[in-house]
């Protein structure tokens, strides 16, 4: 299983080493990362892989909000395959 997230705000020092972090503690493996700075603005979107993430994906996707709300960032994660759903033509 695999699921989307996005990371917006304003850019500092950290970002990816604080989310890469989480994803670490619950045993998530990023397959895939972008990220982009335009002008102050950090804009970031990861596929990652959550087959053996260690904990409910809500609770994961909790953690991740919780740790953009202390950088003052938004975190949106989102499965996969809703994510698919949602941009088909």
């Amino acid at each position: 299983m695999r699921a989307v997230i996005t990371v917006v705000g304003k850019d500092r020092t950290g970002i990816i080493a604080a989310i890469s972090q989480k994803l670490s503690d619950h045993k998530v493996n990023i397959q895939d990362i972008s990220q982009n700075v335009m002008d102050e603005m950090f804009a970031m979107v990861m596929f990652v892989d959550i087959t053996a993430c260690t904990v409910p994906f809500d609770a994961l996707c909790a953690e991740l909000d919780g740790v953009g709300t202390e950088m003052g960032m938004k975190v949106h994660c989102m499965h996969e395959d809703i994510f698919n759903a949602m941009h088909r033509i």
